[in-house]
């Protein structure tokens, strides 16, 4: 279905176990290229980074503008433990696929039946999670992986994900000696983030499918990163582990690509080429 102008709000809807999940969907630009097409593109989900939010990963840097322009309606939402949405406390509430149990419950709130899935780092690792589900694959009609790769950067390292969580956690700051640990914790205070609802996301481990899992993955795929980014490592594991991934490179490191216009521009480009 396409959402349309009417559909053009914010909502909040409870997902699975009562937790509330707060989005926002944005109709594709009256009069866009796309307008006088015979048949319309899904719509847009659009999953944000670790200790950010829709829109900070996705309003403020233009992504979301660049897909609305170019005639995609695009749906924008924060995922449990940020922004606008619930914000559980208890490790238990992002553990067993939880973010992507969110998702899916999303799509079929808004009676989505085919849809696009782009996500950056952290929403990268859950939108593969549901692409390589039955839900997503009778779903998902094209994915993005920005900022996604299979090194230093994975969720799944639980001596990493221990000590960003005991980073949250610190009263004082500057106790924190993990240098990444205390990036975490800068980009946490700047975004005024809740910081023990990170430190319980970080505690569960949340993480990509194993390597082996994505040559079960059947649905195009583009994987656009910063050339600088150092965060995630080399992006070339992932690209040849996903049958037929392509790779787009842009400039900017981990933090800094998605305002680049290059990375915007990958997207919107890789959505609309011919579509099935």
């Amino acid at each position: 279905m396409n959402i349309g102008p009417a559909k053009h709000a914010r909502g909040r809807f409870a997902s699975f176990d009562g937790t509330e999940i707060a989005y926002e969907v944005m109709a594709a630009s009256p009069g866009s290229s796309r307008d006088s097409c015979d048949e319309q593109p899904p719509p847009v989900v659009c999953h944000h980074g670790f200790a950010s939010d829709s829109v900070t990963n996705w309003v403020r840097p233009g992504v979301a503008a660049a897909l609305v322009a170019a005639g995609h309606d695009t749906v924008l939402f924060d995922a449990r433990g940020h922004g606008r949405s619930g914000k559980p406390h208890i490790v238990g509430a992002y553990e067993d696929g939880a973010l992507a149990r969110d998702v899916e419950l999303l799509v079929s709130h808004l009676r989505l039946d085919r849809f696009d899935l782009v996500g950056y780092s952290m929403g990268s690792f859950v939108a593969m999670t549901v692409a390589l589900s039955p839900f997503g694959r009778s779903r998902v009609r094209r994915l993005v992986l920005g900022g996604a790769g299979v090194g230093q950067a994975s969720l799944r390292e639980s001596e990493r994900s221990g000590l960003i969580a005991d980073a949250l956690e610190a009263a004082d700051p500057s106790s924190i000696g993990d240098r990444t640990a205390r990036a975490f914790r800068s980009f946490a205070d700047a975004t005024g983030a809740d910081r023990l609802a990170l430190a319980a996301l970080q505690r569960a481990h949340l993480g990509p499918p194993e390597v082996g899992d994505l040559a079960r993955m059947a649905i195009p795929t583009l994987v656009v990163i910063g050339a600088s980014d150092t965060m995630v490592g080399k992006p070339d594991s992932l690209v040849r582990a996903i049958p037929g991934a392509r790779l787009a490179l842009v400039p900017g490191d981990h933090l800094s690509a998605p305002v680049k216009p290059e990375f915007s521009r990958a997207i919107v480009e890789f959505l609309g080429e011919p579509w099935q």
